[in-house]
């Protein structure tokens, strides 16, 4: 169940549906690749919803873009004004590590 306010799906649990998310950064002139840009995340992070449902504060930077965008409001000076800096992406370790610690070679004769 969901309730629908301006063509957004507002479910439970304060997320929003993958493809409204879209459709909002869509009105924004930006793909997920840009948004993910914008806001200082991984490309992939923002992605990985597509098969569920965006987090609202997500889904409300998209709305509000969105929004900014239609009404002729240039976002990228006023998003500049926050210095945002790249999440590191915590899927990998570096090679020879696992979970911060050197690996131990193993001698399975």
């Amino acid at each position: 169940m969901c309730i629908i306010h301006k063509n957004v799906c507002w479910g439970r649990h304060d997320t929003v549906d993958y493809q409204a998310f879209v459709g909002e950064l869509g009105k924004a002139g930006l793909n997920v690749r840009q948004f993910a840009g914008l806001i200082g995340m991984n490309p992939n992070s923002v992605s990985n919803y597509a098969n569920g449902e965006v987090p609202q504060h997500l889904a409300l930077i998209a709305v509000l873009l969105g929004e900014m965008n239609i009404r002729g409001i240039d976002f990228s000076p006023i998003v500049s004004r926050v210095s945002l800096t790249p999440k590191k992406s915590r899927g990998r370790s570096k090679p020879g590590k696992f979970g911060g610690d050197k690996q131990e070679e193993l001698d399975f004769r």
